[in-house]
């Protein structure tokens, strides 16, 4: 198990930047472990905001648990093994990958910075890190993908009960460059967001890439007792819908949402390229499993047809590591990229990306692995 890459990969510093977080802190002196990075974006951020990114479904047992299933996993690390060379390059659904890290789809990134979706793509490409934009971005698609260059972010859609109005939507970022489109397929209906009850967006702050829609979205984060349905969300959606989808794009699809290992298998059968686990981070249906722990089930489903990504409580390098070993083949981080983003913009979002990769290969180093083929279950205490 001491298989090695051919050419050594250098890691990219933390980048340096003159700006100053909202604490007053330099962006190149933020702190590198995670969880204090949360504890300073909060002031930096209004205290909606902060309800809006850090809260979760219910009694947010799910959004406890996507964290604590990872601690709970040990890792079986080996000893004398040549690790001078470690090796983190992935390829996913065509494109290079400098680590198999992205970044989840949020909304509303001008909550958190005035440049948005701008300092996000520009923040993972300088890291070589995919971005998955939301549907409810704050800036227009087309100018997104101007500042990602050439790391093509993918879409994240959700389907409205307006067809019409879905497939301009999907013409517009294939027109605009996107590489993917990443369906939600789990939210016909918003879950108990009781934190987002006084949601609102501030003035000059707005979703041009469905302004049609865009206030009906806002309203949709307050729950009413007399409806669960929205505008905005086809409670509808099936899976003869994915070939609808197929008909009127090009680009891959992949499918976010999946949990159960029987819609793994659908998935497969639909054709898509590609699925992403996920409950929504903890914001959807509470008392779901923990990501990680439906992780094996899935993979084992799909048996590397496809590729599988994994999302929710990623926090960690060993988090990655542990992802890869029970058969993801790139995770997507979500919370911690906001507050980044949050502190400092772009130099923040590059920051936490940096953090996740120095990690990543410290814990693949001192586990005998050099290359992301050699990490399996072997990794990890049974």
């Amino acid at each position: 198990m001491n298989a090695c890459g051919q050419t050594k990969i250098e890691r990219m510093s933390a980048p340096k930047s003159a700006s100053t977080v909202a604490t007053g802190t330099p962006a190149a002196a933020l702190p590198v472990d995670l969880n204090q990075l949360e504890r300073l974006a909060q002031p930096a951020m209004s205290p909606m905001a902060w309800d809006y990114v850090r809260g979760g479904a219910a009694d947010e047992i799910t959004l406890r648990e996507n964290r604590a299933a990872y601690d709970r996993i040990r890792l079986k690390p080996r000893v004398l093994c040549d690790v001078s060379r470690i090796d983190t390059a992935a390829v996913l659904l065509s494109q290079p990958l400098a680590c198999p890290i992205l970044l989840a789809p949020a909304a509303y990134h001008r909550l958190y910075h005035p440049d948005g979706e701008i300092a996000t793509v520009t923040g993972a490409a300088r890291m070589g890190a995919g971005a998955v934009i939301s549907s409810f971005a704050t800036v227009a698609i087309e100018d997104i993908v101007r500042s990602a260059a050439s790391a093509r972010p993918w879409f994240q859609l959700y389907v409205n009960p307006d067809r019409r109005f879905t497939q301009q939507l999907v013409e517009r970022v294939e027109n605009a460059g996107c590489a993917a489109i990443c369906l939600t397929v789990d939210t016909p209906v918003l879950g108990c967001r009781y934190r987002e009850r006084d949601f609102k967006l501030p003035a000059g702050i707005e979703c041009p890439n469905v302004a049609a829609i865009a206030g009906e979205a806002v309203a949709a984060h307050r729950p009413v007792r007399e409806r669960i349905y929205s505008a905005v969300f086809d409670s509808s959606l099936s899976w003869r819908d994915i070939a609808w989808l197929r008909s009127v794009t090009r680009l891959p699809i992949v499918l976010k949402g999946i949990l159960n290992p029987d819609d793994a298998a659908r998935a497969l059968d639909a054709g898509v390229d590609a699925i992403i686990v996920s409950n929504h981070g903890g914001r959807n249906l509470d008392t779901v499993p923990a990501t990680i722990e439906v992780l094996p089930l899935v993979a084992e489903r799909v048996s590397g047809k496809i590729p599988v990504l994994v999302d929710g409580g990623i926090r960690r390098g060993t988090d990655i590591l542990k992802a890869l070993a029970l058969g993801a083949r790139a995770v997507l981080i979500g919370r911690p990229y906001l507050y980044g983003l949050a502190l400092a913009g772009a130099d923040g979002v590059a920051h936490v990306i940096d953090v996740l990769r120095a990690e990543f290969e410290m814990a693949m180093a001192l586990a005998g692995r050099t290359t992301l083929q050699a990490i399996d279950r072997t990794v990890l205490w049974e």
